[in-house]
């Protein structure tokens, strides 16, 4: 990859998720530590817990993904959109599978960056304006946005 701008979205990318960023904790970091009943407690009926919140973020890379890309859509793997009920399945290994469809997603959307095509940047995508350059610089601003609420939830977890 030699285009500076991909270089840069990629890189905005990766420090809302998983590189050091002066804004402090990214989203991955944010999660990290973060056990069973933590991820699954609900600070007050009907607001969304660290669980949901987590799942809610690959959504939206899976979103982005099939905006940003051309051929067959692929499938989100759970039902609905969104903002998915969680847990289903209260165990450690269902959290866990669920924190790997995050990293998935996000290992995806970094490879779909890698096969823009520079001349394709601004042009917009779909009945929107939205452009990939736009798309993908708004998936890292989610995820930090995501990552102070789920610091927010776990401040609240321990004072509860």
């Amino acid at each position: 990859m030699s285009d500076p701008r991909l270089e840069l979205l990629l890189e905005v990318l990766d420090r809302g998720f998983h590189r050091p960023s002066w804004h402090g904790p990214n989203l991955r970091n944010s999660l990290r530590g973060v056990d069973l009943e933590q991820a699954a407690w609900h600070p007050q009926p009907g607001r969304h817990n660290i669980w949901e919140l987590a799942v809610h973020c690959a959504y939206w890379k899976y979103r982005i993904h099939r905006l940003i890309t051309a051929g067959e859509p692929t499938p989100f793997e759970l039902k609905g959109s969104d903002f998915f009920p969680r847990p289903e399945e209260p165990t450690t290994k269902a959290w866990k599978a669920d924190l790997h469809l995050l990293e998935t997603w996000h290992d995806r959307l970094q490879r779909d960056v890698l096969a823009l095509d520079p001349q394709t940047l601004d042009r917009p995508r779909g009945k929107a304006d939205h452009t990939p350059a736009r798309l993908v610089s708004s998936s890292a601003f989610h995820d930090v946005y995501h990552a102070g609420q789920i610091r927010l939830l776990r401040r609240m977890y321990g004072d509860r």
